[in-house]
């Protein structure tokens, strides 16, 4: 069963639940109710990656996030920390998390050395862009073969460094961060197995509420992908990811489960 990554935004200018958690009563409290669902970590942001988001400085970034940190570690409920900022990157390493999860895939080498020194789980993210996603038209194809080539070249640059590689997972990115049509991540979800057998690296999916799915149901809102949102997480899970990032864990649990009760029995009768 794949490890699954609870998704927490701080941010008040998430795509999915901007501000609904931006106070810290409400943070823990879905920081809890992830865990109770059968989220492994929560993955906390504090800045949100989509087209429209106003940003935040590393030190108001760090600020949002220390006190649900804390508030995470009492519980003893294991954490990731999704930023693309460096300086947010070693403070979260230094305190010890269990992940940290960059959009941009740690392009930056002045984080290196203090995450070479760390043991947390680090999750590299190919994007078409360089930040925050667009709305940029690209090729299925083109954007495909570009990712793996970005995984060869950031691979080898985070290992060159001393960055052991068996702390590192790949995401091969979704939605706008692929491109503004569907089409792109399609073809991205078809190739894992091939990406799998690229860089021998496990792979983390994260499509919860993407805006491709929606584009595939005909302009389905943000509220009205949670059914897409499972089936395309079930499928990525029995097609080699080995991370899930979603907004709600219990309903892919649950398909997992019945899935695997299912495949199961269909062995045993065979």
């Amino acid at each position: 069963m794949p490890t699954l990554l609870g998704i927490l935004n701080l941010s008040p200018d998430s795509f999915s639940d901007g501000g609904r958690f931006a106070a810290l009563d409400d943070a823990i409290a879905q920081a809890r109710r992830l865990r109770a669902e059968g989220a492994d970590l929560v993955d906390v942001g504090a800045v949100s990656s989509n087209p429209d988001s106003a940003g935040l400085p590393p030190d108001e970034e760090i600020a949002r996030l220390a006190p649900v940190l804390d508030a995470l570690d009492a519980d003893g409920i294991p954490a990731s920390v999704d930023t693309f900022a460096p300086d947010t990157q070693i403070w979260a390493a230094a305190r010890g998390v269990a992940a940290i999860n960059d959009i941009r895939g740690f392009p930056d080498p002045r984080a290196y050395g203090p995450l070479a020194d760390a043991t947390c789980t680090l999750i590299a993210m190919h994007a078409v862009q360089d930040g925050p996603a667009d709305r940029r038209t690209t090729d299925a194809d083109a954007v495909f073969d570009a990712m793996l080539a970005f995984f060869d070249a950031r691979l080898d640059a985070l290992t060159r460094a001393g960055i052991r590689e068996e702390r590192i997972v790949i995401d091969p990115g979704m939605g706008f961060f692929l491109g503004a049509t569907p089409e792109p991540s399609v073809r991205v979800l078809r190739g894992i197995e091939v990406l799998k057998a690229r860089t021998g690296r496990p792979v983390l999916v994260s499509v919860s509420r993407k805006s491709f799915l929606g584009a595939l149901l005909g302009g389905r809102p943000v509220d009205g992908r949670r059914t897409a949102t499972v089936v395309a997480e079930l499928w990525a899970a029995l097609h080699g990811a080995d991370w899930i990032r979603t907004h709600e864990p219990r309903p892919l649990r649950d398909a997992l489960e019945i899935w695997r009760q299912l495949d199961a029995e269909n062995g045993d009768s065979g």
